[in-house]
């Protein structure tokens, strides 16, 4: 089924959020509850007939409730591998946010888990040989290591993790981590150098709403 994109999905856009209190009377013509319904059904399906798949979306829920505006998300993490009787956890983070990958890695072990770390660029692979041009070098030194996501996921999934967590990889990056890993990903720290890694802060700053174009509600 081929849809216009300008007019469907378009839910950021949507005033009656009638899905939160399955309202099917009220939903709006453009829906994908209406237009995409045997979709929305599939989706179904699989979250009430997979078992894994299943406990992880229970166990989220139970989280949530629990630590709702008391935990930070930290502990919502510790909480929801606790749930899920995690015991190897691995954690891929970017070099520059080794420190708090640092404290991370101690509050997890001291929470009880195996932690198995790995660092954005291991294998040190020159940006060249990926085809990153000469201009968008920092220009460090003779070699410079492009962040390779896909290696991180094949070391943690040699391991055999139950449970990534993701930790200020870079934006793309972390969509290759997230493609490559085997076990289940949450993220902790979504980096964000301008904002101090809180990157919603942009849609809540009138400066960055008028560089945007956005027209707050």
């Amino acid at each position: 089924m081929v849809m216009d994109v300008l007019e469907f999905p378009r839910c950021a856009y949507c005033g009656v959020f009638a899905c939160y209190s399955a309202d099917y009377n009220r939903l709006p013509a453009n829906c994908p509850m209406k237009v995409l319904s045997e979709v929305v059904e599939e989706a179904r399906s699989e979250l009430l007939t997979n078992d894994y798949s299943r406990k992880l979306a229970v166990e989220a829920s139970i989280i949530e409730a629990s630590g709702y505006m008391k935990w930070p998300r930290l502990r919502e993490i510790i909480e929801y591998c606790k749930r899920l009787n995690v015991s190897k956890v691995g954690l891929a983070f970017c070099i520059g946010l080794r420190r708090e990958a640092n404290y991370t890695s101690q509050a997890l072990e001291n929470s009880g888990f195996k932690v198995y770390s790995v660092c954005c660029k291991v294998g040190g692979v020159d940006k060249s040989l990926v085809g990153v041009p000469e201009e968008y070098r920092f220009g460090r030194g003779p070699v410079e290591a492009i962040c390779n996501p896909i290696g991180q996921a094949y070391i943690l999934n040699s391991i055999d993790t139950d449970l990534n967590i993701a930790l200020g990889l870079c934006v793309g990056h972390d969509s290759l981590f997230y493609r490559y890993s085997k076990a289940p990903v949450v993220t902790f720290i979504a980096k964000d150098r301008v904002t101090g890694h809180n990157p919603a802060a942009v849609i809540y700053s009138g400066y960055y709403h008028r560089i945007f174009g956005i027209k707050a509600h």
